[in-house]
């Protein structure tokens, strides 16, 4: 996410960094490396100018020229500005005192608003306990009904329609007044897209507006087409003010163009964001969360959110128990491993704690599928060596490697490591500060 972008910027900042001081000329060399950065990343032109300069107007007014170690200012103060830029503080949901709360989605095809539809649907049954029903009014697509009923039973979420004879508008006035009758929390208005915007989509889309008269409007847009994704939602605008954001594809989007320009050209904010293809693979979007991950600062309050919605608290604290009384084994090593891989893919965690982003991560070659031969390994096992792996002998390490499909290399290197991690635990669970220098040169 963002790769491109943040990997330059980091760069340019870390120059200014090891500055002892700034002229401003350095100033200078700064912003024009920024504004490339900027231009590269697909970011609109306009929005390129105003941004350096504001941001080197900031710059300029906090004095920074001439003053010792002004490198850790200049970086607050381009996170200040892109989270600005990206919307300044995060935007939400408006709900009606009065149920159900009207969603209208809009798009063109392709964009992901299908997907995004079911993904809204889970995202308020699970954050906010909401009973949700989503709307089939895109009878123009082939199999869109069909999509739509089989992604928003997965979500939870009750699937009204009526196939693709009717007039969308009509079903969207039926599908209203269902909710009501049912006493449904959230109604989620699914409609047509098109190739291309033009008058058809745009009229019949007001009309399902005045239909329904939604308490929020979002716009499906797809982060992968870059400046392509902000005209499309300039010109949604321009016929229908739409009141926010939906940016798919964000988690395959390198450079960050659309979504660094869309809230500077249209006025309207980014309220969610889908990074992933599972319907759990979606989130609110935080503008300050996000510009800290282009800065490599990390985005701790995601991780923990995620870490929250995942690991239940009486297994924390039974966990805890088994850490304090040294009875951690490969039984609990798997569980745990099971927690993370649920919380998405390993570059993405790592993204989120500060120091890990860009090229550190790239140098460090993840390799998912090496936590399926972990995996494999562990249920190799018997119960009594996931228990106990110190009676791993040279013998059952060739079988766990046959029945594993990997080899006894494998094996050694996990039951080692794994024995390393124990020694760390022991050593925290009896309030020692661990050798950490010698835990890694043992477990190479």
């Amino acid at each position: 996410m963002f790769d491109s972008l943040a990997e330059k910027l980091q760069a340019t900042l870390g120059e200014v960094r090891q500055r002892g001081s700034l002229t401003e000329a350095d100033v200078d060399g700064a912003m024009r490396e920024i504004r490339l950065a900027l231009l590269e990343a697909d970011v609109n032109f306009k929005v390129v100018r105003q941004f350096t300069a504001q941001l080197k107007q900031r710059c300029l007014d906090a004095e920074l020229v001439g003053k010792l170690n002004p490198g850790q200012q200049v970086v607050k103060i381009v996170g200040e500005e892109l989270t600005a830029l990206m919307g300044g503080a995060s935007a939400g949901l408006s709900f009606s005192p009065r149920p159900p709360t009207v969603i209208l989605m809009a798009g063109l095809q392709g964009s992901g608003k299908t997907t995004a539809t079911a993904k809204l649907a889970r995202h308020l049954i699970d954050e906010h306990s909401s009973s949700v029903a989503v709307a089939a009014c895109d009878v123009y697509r082939p199999a869109a009904v069909e999509q739509l009923v089989k992604v928003g039973a997965q979500a939870g979420a009750s699937v009204y329609e009526q196939g693709t004879e009717r007039d969308p508008v009509e079903i969207a006035a039926w599908a209203l007044e269902r909710a009501r009758q049912e006493g449904k929390d959230v109604l989620i208005v699914d409609t047509s897209g098109r190739l291309h915007v033009d008058e058809q989509l745009m009229a019949e889309l007001v009309r399902i507006r005045d239909a329904v008269k939604p308490h929020d409007i979002l716009l499906v847009v797809d982060a992968m087409t870059g400046q392509d994704a902000v005209n499309v939602a300039e010109s949604f605008a321009a016929a229908v003010q739409f009141d926010g954001v939906i940016m798919t594809k964000l988690d395959g989007d390198a450079r960050g163009g659309a979504a660094l320009s869309v809230k500077a050209v249209t006025g309207k904010p980014i309220l969610f964001a889908s990074t992933g293809e599972k319907l759990d693979q979606f989130e609110r979007f935080h503008p300050d969360r996000m510009a800290q991950r282009i800065l490599g600062m990390g985005d701790v309050m995601s991780l923990i959110e995620k870490a929250e919605r995942e690991f239940d608290e009486d297994d924390a604290r039974a966990l805890e128990r088994k850490l304090r009384r040294n009875e951690f084994g490969l039984d609990d090593f798997l569980d745990q491993l099971k927690m993370v891989r649920k919380m998405g893919p390993l570059t993405s965690i790592l993204g989120m704690i500060p120091g890990f982003a860009g090229h550190q991560l790239q140098n460090m070659k993840l390799d998912e599928r090496e936590l399926d031969r972990i995996q494999a390994i562990v249920l190799s096992m018997t119960a009594q060596e996931r228990r106990k792996p110190e009676l791993i002998n040279g013998s059952r390490r060739l079988r766990i490697a046959r029945g594993s499909g990997t080899n006894v290399q494998q094996v050694n290197k996990l039951v080692k490591q794994f024995g390393q991690m124990r020694k760390v635990m022991r050593q925290v669970g009896n309030g020692k500060m661990p050798d950490i220098g010698a835990l890694m040169r043992n477990a190479r």
